[in-house]
């Protein structure tokens, strides 16, 4: 995951994605037809073909240039080995997103058959030990398609191999799909074909155990995402071709309570009486020294046989180097946990002088990459072996605008209490803590640990503004947490500490994820991984809570901190309200224009919004905390009802009364002509979208049928917002109009209540969306809406000529009006 700071499903780019092509096959080519199966004419002396005029790059096979062709040298010793083939857009073309984007995954094997080489395309979706009766079976209903077939052009042997010489050029250059574009980029673009005649090969690079390919595809495009005047999309693409380890490493299950970037395979050779799916950690393979194995068992540290060496692209400024390395090793006092030290270091990548055949594509080599790009964001993908989980490769993408994203969120959160962050131009010693803190997090990633959102939840909010308990705990038990800085201390608390450190939850979770636990096969390991689990059930500083796309738990969200979130977001605002009054001040440069006033005012208002969705998420929310049968107590447990009330009262208090302290004039003179009305009705219109959602309202229902009493309800959570949002109706006071806004607002979300159903997630989002769904005709949420709305009607006609105002008078019979219509379309 990327430490990724949109709303955009970052989506995930850690499993495998597999696809099923056709052979795509030169059409004259004599030597593929099966007539001439068993003619050599066109295999040619070696000599003959690759001639003392091509250009060789050895490596785990040769690769040779000539006639602007590319030639692949693929020994035998190579034949039916698997190896793993990545693609991912190397430069993307605008709108698309950002290179680096993985679009296939696949497991390849290069296959002699007659006078062609075959390339096979390898599944391990489904398994069964080849001891056991049913293997044969499994290999019947999993016959490997062939992806592309090469003639065989030439032999070549020399005193230990011999080795097949085939034509890649086409296979490249053409429209092969697993090379290119994903079919729901294709169908979105409205992409027809590739054009030949604009694409081409650019480089093919080979090292002793991958082989890199930059290849560029222009594609014919009814609806490209820019330029739209050339009718297409060009992009260019890497490929990655992987050797996988002769012995795949030991594997080590996954559970769900610890955190980690896992995948599965369905195994028929378990004795269960359905097929059964496993799943196993991505990790890397941290073995301990033959020479060291007592030292170990007896408590002491050792160093791996082979460590996790990241290193620095040579294109990252010199002055941030230092703080990126820090941010690698900061992980080492967890692998301390798993009993290892140094197992993780960071170095700067060697200059031509010192090894002139470094590359960063060389898959031997992890690199943390500086991109120059206008892209705020960092991530930290990896490549891992299929069969078991292990890590080959990682590669980190660091984006120079990371740095605007970091100023962003340490100004608005923090410069209340830090004279730090009340700046434009942040002090380098200032930046360069800040990217320690996102190259640990990223690093983290790539160790195998997916975003754990239910950490910071663990720290009450009361503890995040003392000085000694921040400085020993930081502010979440976990980096891996969206839990940036800490916008809850207060002016006045001293010394608290602003962000999180490698936490408990982090060094629990590389110990289980990473520990060795010797002469034990992976299902031997499981009771005693499970153990460790249970020694620390029941405790919030290791508890796992995974990142959501649609909150129904609100203790494991984005950018929260503290485990009330009423009162942080209480707190988060008290620190707001301080920070606007200095908004042109802390801007201010002489020969300036407003831009920075104007970016950092909308990151007030982007923060303020955040507290707004943290405390939504309580009412009707539902807490999951992962658990086995060896456990007591539920997994699923809904919000109590004091907690859901106090949310409804801090949407009254802090939004739909209008927060007068965001309006302020002195800014908006200097900024905008207009917009600040519309923007806060903005504001305001999301979070009642949200809090007025139907998969909301059916938990509320749920809620209530089960604990009764206990249980916030849908109808009093319904008769709480309609009293707050027109409370003036029982006080005869004038309606702004900030609040009339609001009240139509709010009726017209009651009209598509009663008129809509609940609709349906697009196929593409199904797996990474999570809401509770409702057949809403069947329900009772539209019997509530009406109510409501009957009851509003009364209150309206009862009030309507108590207003001294002349708008708020025409506002009230336009809302009866409205009220009228929705209950009685036909008029």
């Amino acid at each position: 995951m990327t430490f990724k700071f949109s709303s955009k499903i970052y989506i995930p780019i850690f499993f495998l994605v597999f696809s099923s092509c056709a052979i795509f096959q030169p059409k004259k080519n004599k030597a593929s037809t099966p007539k001439q199966e068993k003619s050599t004419s066109d295999i040619k002396a070696y000599h003959k073909v690759i001639t003392d005029k091509a250009k060789t790059d050895k490596g785990l096979f040769n690769v040779h240039y000539l006639d602007k062709k590319y030639f692949y040298e693929i020994p035998d010793s190579i034949l039916n080995r698997e190896m793993l083939m990545v693609t991912r857009i190397a430069k993307t073309a605008t709108g698309i997103g950002f290179g680096g984007g993985k679009q296939n995954s696949q497991v390849l094997r290069w296959q002699k058959k007659g006078e062609n080489i075959l390339l096979r395309v390898v599944s391990h979706e489904i398994v069964a030990s080849d001891s056991l009766p049913i293997h044969q079976a499994v290999v019947n209903s999993n016959f490997e398609p062939i992806l592309y077939s090469f003639p065989i052009k030439a032999f070549h042997k020399d005193s230990v191999n011999q080795a097949s010489v085939i034509d890649v050029t086409t296979f490249f250059e053409k429209d092969v799909r697993a090379l290119g574009l994903r079919q729901a980029q294709r169908k979105k673009y409205k992409i027809s074909k590739v054009d030949n005649n604009r694409s081409y090969v650019d480089t093919i690079k080979s090292f002793p155990e991958n082989i890199e390919v930059r290849h560029v595809k222009t594609y014919n495009a009814g609806n490209p995402p820019s330029n739209e005047t050339t009718g297409s999309i060009s992009l260019e693409f890497s490929n990655s071709m992987i050797l996988l380890p002769k012995e795949p490493m030991k594997r080590r299950y996954f559970d769900e309570r610890v955190g980690w970037f896992a995948r599965s395979q369905t195994d028929y050779g378990l004795d269960a009486q359905k097929s059964k799916k496993v799943k196993y950690l991505d990790r890397w393979r941290l073995e301990v020294k033959e020479k060291d194995k007592k030292k170990f068992e007896n408590g002491e540290l050792v160093e791996p046989k082979k460590q996790i060496v990241y290193y620095i692209d040579p294109a990252t400024p010199k002055k941030w180097r230092e703080y990126i390395k820090q941010g690698i090793e900061d992980w080492q006092v967890a692998f301390e946990a798993a009993g290892f030290k140094n197992a993780i270091i960071a170095k700067d990548a060697p200059s031509k002088q010192e090894n002139p055949d470094w590359s960063p594509e060389d898959v031997r080599y992890s690199v943390v990459r500086y991109l120059a790009s206008p892209i705020p964001n960092a991530n930290g993908p990896h490549v891992s072996d299929p069969r078991s989980g292990e890590i080959l490769e990682s590669d980190i993408n660091w984006y120079h605008n990371v740095m605007t994203l970091l100023r962003n969120w340490y100004f608005v959160q923090t410069a209340a209490i830090n004279e730090d962050a009340r700046n434009v131009k942040f002090k380098d010693e200032i930046m360069g803590r800040l990217i320690r803190f996102v190259s640990s997090h990223e690093v983290g990633h790539t160790l195998g640990l997916p975003h754990n959102m239910g950490s910071s939840v663990a720290y009450a909010v009361e503890d995040l503004r003392s000085p000694e308990f921040t400085k020993k705990y930081s502010t979440a038990p976990s980096i891996m947490d969206y839990a940036r800085f800490n916008y809850i201390a207060q002016p006045g608390d001293g010394d608290v500490a602003l962000m999180p450190n490698i936490g408990p939850y982090d060094k629990y979770a590389i110990e289980w994820g990473y520990r060795p636990i010797t002469n034990k096969t992976a299902k031997e390991e499981k009771p005693i991984l499970d153990e460790w689990i249970l020694e620390h059930a029941g405790d919030p500083l290791y508890r796992f809570g995974k990142q959501q796309r649609g909150v129904i738990d609100p203790t494991s969200q984005t950018e929260d901190l503290g485990d009330d979130s009423m009162k942080a977001s209480a707190y988060g605002i008290k620190n707001l309200k301080r920070i606007v009054p200095k908004l042109i001040e802390w801007t201010a440069e002489d020969g300036k224009n407003y831009q920075d006033l104007d970016d950092l005012y909308l990151q007030v208002l982007a923060q303020y919004n955040r507290y707004m969705g943290h405390v939504t998420a309580n009412i009707g929310g539902v807490v999951e905390t992962y658990k086995t049968y060896d456990q007591q107590g539920a997994v699923y447990e809904h919000v109590e009802k004091e907690k859901q009330e106090r949310a409804m009262e801090f949407l009254q208090e802090q939004l739909f009364d209008t927060p007068e302290w965001l309006l302020d004039q002195e800014i908006f003179g200097r900024i905008e002509f207009d917009g600040s009305i519309e923007r806060l009705s903005d504001y305001q219109t999301r979070t009642l979208k949200n809090l007025l959602d139907y998969g909301r309202m059916a938990r509320l229902i749920e809620n209530e049928e089960l604990n009764g009493k206990q249980a916030y309800g849908l109808y009093t959570m319904m008769n709480d917002l309609r009293k707050g949002i027109f409370s003036e109706l029982n006080r005869n006071k004038n309606i702004s109009l900030y609040r009339r806004n609001l009240q139509r607002t709010y009726l017209g979300r009651l009209a598509y209540l009663m008129t809509n159903e609940q609709e349906k997630i697009p196929a593409r989002y199904r797996s990474w969306v999570t809401r509770s769904n409702i057949d809403v005709n069947r329900s009772d949420i539209k019997a509530v809406v009406r109510a409501e709305l009957k009851t509003l009607l009364r209150n309206l006609k009862s009030s309507q000529y108590k207003f001294s105002d002349n708008m708020s008078k025409i506002h009230v019979q336009d809302l009866i009006e409205r009220v009228d219509l929705i209950l009685d379309p036909k008029k």
